[in-house]
């Protein structure tokens, strides 16, 4: 996310190609990619249906997010002073770009909290190893074995966010940056990965969500909805800067799906803002969409 956006057109998948090379971890759930109702013994983990009746803590609005979490002054300072009320918090993972974060901790959590800010975790683990940014490409995943390893790491979001003093149903956002979908080997083990992280998030009673550019993994994961595929991520944020904020408008995610309250648009990225007379370098997003349970 942070830095290391490209909006370069890719083209999807087949995904009668990965039906036929995944097998049984890709078999179809529910057919139209809706969520039946909390009752049903049905998946429930596609990309439709209130993720309220599972728990989750709604936001709508405008916030923001930045490579290193701000000061708490800055935070207080921004609160009414801003157009902001959320924003999105770079928990952890391997390749996230500022990892001296040396405001984040649960002491910051709880008075972000306290003076009404809604945060959005961010997860920035293993890459695509056909990921597009150069400076991430030391952080690739796994070819041989990508579920275990996105498992592995989801256990690890999960972790993290515990430290943080965020609890079950919170949302979790892994941050996985633009790669080329066209290339079909690569495109199976991405969603490998992230099947295998959505798992180890959901089984810890956590919500995994998806971040990254609209026409590439939001694309990727779309076409696997449509495909009827399991394991996908409850929520969407989708970067696509320099348009019109909207949640619905979107070409690549058809107008019905990962929906209600289910998506996050980032229209615009690494601008400077000056509220309460503190200044950042900011991406800016548009939400509808599942935050963290703070304790």
């Amino acid at each position: 996310m942070w830095h290391t956006k490209r909006f370069s057109r890719t083209v999807l998948v087949p995904f009668a190609v990965l039906t036929a090379l995944l097998g049984a971890d890709l078999a179809p759930a529910v057919a139209d990619g809706r969520s039946p109702g909390p009752t049903s013994g049905r998946s429930r983990h596609l990309s439709g249906g209130d993720p309220r009746a599972l728990g989750a803590k709604i936001f709508k609005g405008q916030a923001f997010d930045t490579c290193r979490t701000p000061s708490s002054a800055l935070m207080r300072a921004w609160y009414g002073t801003s157009p902001f009320k959320a924003v999105g918090v770079y928990i952890g993972g391997r390749a996230r770009a500022c990892t001296d974060q040396p405001h984040l901790d649960a002491d910051w959590v709880q008075k972000a909290d306290a003076t009404g800010w809604k945060l959005l975790p961010l997860y920035v683990g293993s890459q695509s190893y056909c990921v597009r940014a150069s400076n991430k490409r030391a952080f690739t995943m796994s070819r041989r074995r990508p579920a275990e390893q996105g498992g592995t790491e989801g256990r690890d979001a999960v972790r993290q966010a515990k430290k943080l003093g965020l609890g079950k149903r919170s949302a979790v956002y892994l941050d996985m940056e633009a790669y080329n979908n066209s290339n079909t080997a690569c495109a199976i083990t991405t969603l490998r990965f992230i099947q295998g992280w959505n798992r180890a998030v959901r089984k810890a009673g956590y919500l995994p969500g998806f971040y990254s550019s609209s026409d590439s993994g939001i694309e990727h994961m779309e076409g696997a909805r449509k495909a009827g595929r399991k394991n996908l991520p409850e929520m969407l944020w989708f970067a696509r800067w320099r348009v019109k904020p909207s949640l619905n408008n979107d070409k690549y995610i058809a107008r019905d799906a990962w929906k209600p309250h289910r998506r996050i648009h980032q229209y615009d990225g690494n601008v400077r803002r000056t509220y309460g007379g503190h200044s950042l370098n900011i991406d800016r997003n548009l939400v509808d969409a599942p935050v963290a349970v703070v304790r």
